[in-house]
């Protein structure tokens, strides 16, 4: 069964790689919602550090998505 996943996520130097730590498991978007804005309220404006929800079959399903390459979206004229 599918859940929301919760993952801490910072990096090395370099944005080479992403160190993930699954902070919690939910049913609910709305509870995982919840967690993620209070977590990242708590950041400091130097920290790097991201919080993340992602919708998953398995915590390695999780990870695995986290993990993935994306390419950046294309830009429209009017988001310029």
């Amino acid at each position: 069964m599918s859940s929301y996943f919760v993952f801490k996520i910072s990096q090395t130097a370099g944005n080479v790689i992403k160190n993930l730590e699954k902070i919690n498991r939910f049913e609910s978007y709305k509870e995982a919602k919840q967690l993620v804005r209070s977590l990242r309220d708590e950041l400091t404006a130097g920290d790097s550090t991201q919080y993340k929800i992602i919708f998953a079959e398995s915590e390695l399903d999780a990870e695995q998505k986290l993990q993935e390459k994306r390419e950046a979206p294309i830009l429209q004229e009017w988001e310029k």
